[in-house]
């Protein structure tokens, strides 16, 4: 793909995504096999030396992981990819990075689970990526994409939130975004001239004071000292990063709550249920981390019920009846083992609470 290609290509959303990332400066991609993923990673293998960067399979998820460390702490844009029990093993690195302060960019291609389940698409990883999988106080910012077009436009704004934040940012698709293929206006390639300044990297110190990248901090008072800093950039995250769709809600008087892949069947329900008479809406999330609960909150005191669907036994909606707060009925339709739901399914449940 030539790096001024602005037209529009057929793409699978892992090569997509993988091209993106080219397109927003990334000079350091490291990542191991599994599927439903390996198209990115194989996109990575051939593209990233043409665009001078770095590529390198590892010889575990760990080692890519801790390899995105080094990479970041350099001041190198740095991405790694892989799906549902890779990213598990990933996820002592992804704590460390965050604890070190620094920008890299995850997709995670999900599959059904847990353990090894299948490599077929599902949303089993949602309480893992939102909530900190791994270990101690930290958050990253998680970002939901339904479509091929929509997942380059997310990795391109991962980096850009990862160098403003300094920390990393999640893509959470899932086998079927993954795979699929959809035409995709790909976006022009970043300037590197534009790229933000980083002091804090190790560039070597002539000149200046040494830097220092860590998460080690034996004096208790110093660690408390880095957490709140990290604690407050946390709170300008969610006033100012939240990111959400609201569809036909404005006379609804059912809405659903979807992500991913689900939301984009959910736009098929609302009109199939439109066609039927039915006020349906959809409200679908956007930033996962930061959560829209006040948007959710406004449409619940307006609307009988708020249906959550997705493909797991049921994680988001946790964070939908934080954000109800018993305003309005918040039941839950799922589905487990790498299944998608079917638009009729979920009307099935819509009518259950219409009218």
């Amino acid at each position: 793909m030539g790096a001024d290609t602005i037209d529009k290509v057929l793409m699978t959303g892992n090569e997509a995504m993988a091209e993106a990332g080219i397109r927003a400066g990334c000079r350091a991609y490291f990542g191991y096999p599994i599927t439903p993923q390996n198209e990115l990673l194989e996109y990575m293998s051939a593209h990233m030396p043409q665009a001078g960067g770095a590529f390198i399979q590892a010889e575990s998820e760990i080692a890519a992981i801790n390899m995105c460390y080094g990479a970041s702490a350099a001041g190198v844009r740095t991405m790694t990819s892989s799906s549902s029990p890779g990213i598990s093993l990933k996820m002592e690195g992804i704590s460390y990075i965050a604890g070190a302060d620094l920008p890299c960019v995850i997709v995670n291609v999900v599959r059904g689970g847990p353990g090894l389940g299948n490599i077929a698409p599902a949303q089993g990883d949602y309480f893992q990526a939102t909530k900190g999988g791994g270990h101690g106080d930290y958050r990253m910012i998680v970002l939901g994409p339904s479509t091929i077009p929509e997942a380059t436009e997310h990795v391109m704004l991962a980096f850009e939130l990862a160098d403003k934040y300094r920390g990393p940012v999640m893509i959470l698709a899932d086998g079927m975004l993954g795979q699929m293929m959809e035409p995709v206006v790909l976006p022009k390639p970043v300037d590197p001239a534009t790229l933000p300044a980083k002091p804090w990297a190790l560039t070597g110190a002539k000149g200046r004071e040494p830097n220092i990248v860590t998460s080690f901090y034996l004096d208790p008072e110093e660690l408390n000292m880095m957490d709140v800093k990290r604690e407050s950039r946390y709170r300008q995250i969610e006033e100012q990063e939240v990111r959400y769709e609201e569809h036909e809600t404005a006379d609804a008087t059912v809405v659903i709550a979807a992500y991913g892949s689900v939301a984009r069947i959910a736009r098929t329900v609302v009109k199939m249920a439109r066609g039927e008479g039915i006020k349906l809406g959809l409200l679908r999330p956007i930033s996962l981390w930061p959560f829209p609960y006040a948007p959710l909150r406004a449409i619940a005191d307006r609307v009988d019920a708020i249906l959550t669907v997705e493909m797991n036994a049921g994680q988001m909606v946790e964070d939908v009846r934080l954000a109800v707060a018993e305003r309005a009925q918040t039941p839950f339709y799922g589905v487990l083992g790498g299944l998608v739901p079917t638009p009729k399914d979920i009307l099935r449940e819509v009518k259950r609470y219409a009218g």
